[in-house]
C-alpha cells in the first residue's frame, strides 16, 4: 500500500491523543506510577490475544537475541525513564502541554544521531529545530514587567511549573531514544510482538521501581476503583496497544524522521478535545506555538 508508513504514523498521532487524555485523568485520580505500570499490563494483555490470533503465538518467542537486545534498551528508556517523566507531567502541567513538550522528540533524535552517530544536519534541519523551540518557548514561557524604583525590570517566567517542563523534556527524550532503538532491533520482525517485548520490559522496570519504593499497596488498591480502571483501559487500548504498534509499524515502514514528524501532530490535534472534553481555556498564544511547533518539526525533515 503506498504511504502505508505515513498513514499508520497519522493514525498513531490519533491514538496518541486518545491515549494522553485518558492517562491524564487516570494519573489525577490514582497517581501516575500506578497508571504506568497498570496501563502496561493491560496494554499487555490486549498485545498478546491480538498476537495470539493474528500470529498464533502468545508470546514472542521467535525473536532473535538481537532483537531482544535492542527492544528491551527501546522498552527501558522509552517506557521506564520516558513515560515515567511524560505521566508525571500529565499530573504537573496537564496533557495538552506535555504533548506539545513530546514535540521535540523527532529534533532530539537527529540531535543524538549529529552527536553520538555523525549524521549531517543541513540549515533547513538547524531552522526547523529553532521554530520548534520557538513554538514551545511561546507557550511555556512569558515576560513580565516590574516596576522598581521608577524603572522598570523585565522578566521572562514559566507559564507552568518548570519542574513540569522538565518532566516534558525528559519524556520527549526517552521517546526519541526508544524509537531510534526500536527500529535498530526490529528490522523486519512484527510490530505488534516487538511491542510486547518493550511492554514487557516495561513491567518489569515499573515493578522493580514499586518494590523499592514500597508502591505496590497503591496500585494494588487502584484496581478496585471502577471509573480510572475504565480510563486506564481505554488509554491502555489506544496506547500501549494500537498505538505503540503503529508506531513501529511506520518507522518500518517509512522513515523515522518521516514518522515522527507526522506523530509530532498529537499537540494540535489535542486542542479541541482539551477544550470539548475538560473545557480547558486555550489561548491564541498556545494554539500559535503549538501551530508553529509541528510546523517547524516538518522543516526539520524536508
Amino acid at each position: 500500500m503506498h504511504h502505508a508508513g505515513e498513514l499508520a504514523a497519522l493514525l498513531t498521532a490519533c491514538f496518541w491523543t486518545v491515549t494522553a487524555l485518558s492517562f491524564e485523568a487516570a494519573s489525577k485520580r490514582i497517581g501516575s506510577m500506578s497508571v504506568n505500570l497498570l496501563r502496561l499490563v493491560v496494554g499487555f494483555l490486549f498485545l498478546s490475544l491480538f498476537t495470539w490470533i493474528y500470529r498464533g503465538a502468545f508470546f514472542p518467542v521467535d525473536a532473535t537475541a538481537s532483537a531482544w537486545f535492542y527492544l528491551i534498551l527501546s522498552g527501558l528508556v522509552g517506557f521506564v525513564f520516558g513515560d515515567l517523566c511524560l505521566f508525571q507531567a500529565f499530573v504537573v502541567i496537564g496533557a495538552r502541554v506535555s504533548m506539545l513538550m513530546m514535540a521535540l522528540a523527532p529534533p532530539i533524535t537527529a540531535l543524538i544521531g549529529w552527536i553520538i552517530l555523525g549524521e549531517h544536519l543541513t540549515p533547513m534541519n538547524w531552522l526547523g529545530m529553532a521554530i520548534t523551540i520557538a513554538g514551545i518557548a511561546l507557550v511555556v514561557l512569558r515576560r513580565e514587567e516590574k516596576d522598581v524604583t521608577s524603572r522598570a525590570i523585565r522578566k521572562v517566567k514559566f507559564n507552568f511549573p518548570i519542574w513540569g517542563v522538565l518532566l516534558g523534556l525528559g519524556g520527549a527524550l526517552g521517546q526519541a531514544a526508544g524509537l531510534v532503538l526500536s527500529k535498530y532491533g526490529m528490522k523486519d520482525y512484527d510490530p505488534f510482538a516487538a511491542s510486547q517485548i518493550r511492554v514487557l520490559t516495561g513491567i518489569a522496570g515499573f515493578s522493580i521501581l514499586f518494590t523499592i519504593l514500597g508502591r505496590w499497596k497503591n496500585a494494588l488498591q487502584s484496581l478496585s476503583l471502577r471509573k480510572p480502571m475504565i480510563q486506564l483501559s481505554v488509554g491502555a487500548f489506544f496506547g500501549p496497544f494500537l498505538g505503540v504498534s503503529f508506531s513501529l509499524l511506520s518507522v518500518q515502514l517509512t522513515t523515522a524522521g518521516i514518522a515522527a514528524t507526522i506523530m509530532a501532530i498529537v499537540p494540535v490535534l489535542i486542542i479541541a478535545p482539551s477544550v470539548i472534553i475538560n473545557k480547558e481555556k486555550v489561548t491564541f498564544r498556545e494554539i500559535a506555538g503549538a501551530i508553529i511547533a509541528v510546523g517547524g518539526v516538518s522543516l526539520f525533515f524536508i
